[in-house]
């Protein structure tokens, strides 16, 4: 048997979900600890690969309250851990500000660095401050202000679960710019210049999912060319992604709402792309439900 072991850090902002990560990577075989000093982490993976059932799968909980002297260093610990057949990766899930207050509103849980004398929306910029380092060397960021708790859960299955070594996961994701920009995109497409199927009325109350929008869209010469252009650009790129042994790749598509154009579009890009890569999920945050509650 490989001595090699996966070692996912969970990290985010208190109520963006990394509890529930943490119970899903669980559930997946996982050898899971919440808020492990950084100072214990290689007696962690010693002690997980010394087990006699055999597992290679750690996952660690890292937030605000780990000691700043442990944040700093984590980048470096993992990369010496790499030399001894750790494979290492950083998850942060994160979510907007209203959205994080709003969770914790309707939990009425107390935010883990809230005191009388600080407020819980000072509360969040601390831990953003603090987490900085962390998000900044994040292999895989995860925006889930508009994920439910068992979107999220999927997230976590297809994207780091199913991703094998050295291989690249690859989300195209819709979007409505009146919700605001994805934060964990790497490359945002813009199809606010297209024809709007909102504007003809047998179609307002469809999505891009449906074939009568499709069929409007792909009737326009400037759709069509918009698609070519976007699907030439990811083509030429993703290998660039692989060459540089990234992990993870997250392409946001945008219109208006979300509804309509930025669907249909997404739809038939990932068609394409499933036939050059594997790894490659689809997901339409404007169509999502159920909101997410506090860690």
């Amino acid at each position: 048997m490989s001595d090699e072991l996966r070692l996912i850090i969970v990290s985010g902002l208190s109520g963006s979900g990394k509890t529930i990560a943490l119970h899903v990577l669980e559930d997946l075989g996982y050898y899971c600890i919440d808020n492990l000093p950084a100072a214990l982490l290689k007696a962690a993976v010693d002690d997980v690969r010394s087990g006699k059932d055999g597992t290679r799968l750690l996952a660690v909980g890292v937030d605000a309250r780990t000691r700043a002297g442990d944040l700093e260093s984590l980048p470096e610990l993992l990369r010496e851990l790499g030399k001894q057949d750790v494979q290492s990766e950083i998850i942060f899930l994160h979510a907007g500000d209203e959205i994080l207050l709003q969770r914790y509103s309707e939990s009425r849980r107390r935010h883990p660095l809230a005191s009388q004398a600080k407020e819980l929306r000072t509360a969040i910029e601390t831990e953003r401050e603090i987490l900085a380092e962390i998000h900044n060397s994040a292999d895989l960021i995860i925006d889930t202000s508009d994920t439910s708790i068992y979107e999220l859960a999927d997230i976590v299955r297809g994207r780091v679960d199913r991703r094998g070594p050295e291989a690249l996961s690859i989300l195209v994701q819709s979007f409505g710019f009146k919700h605001g920009i994805p934060a964990d995109a790497d490359f945002v497409f813009d199809l606010r210049s297209l024809p709007n199927p909102y504007w003809t009325l047998k179609l307002r109350g469809l999505t891009g999912l449906d074939k009568e929008v499709s069929e409007f869209l792909n009737s326009r010469e400037s759709f069509r060319l918009m698609f070519d252009d976007i699907l030439s650009f990811l083509l030429r790129w993703i290998p660039r992604y692989k060459e540089a042994h990234r992990g993870y790749l997250t392409v946001a598509i945008g219109c208006t709402g979300g509804q309509h154009r930025s669907v249909c579009m997404t739809e038939q890009l990932v068609a394409e792309l499933q036939k050059a890569h594997d790894h490659v999920q689809v997901r339409h945050n404007s169509l999502s439900g159920h909101r997410l509650s506090p860690d």
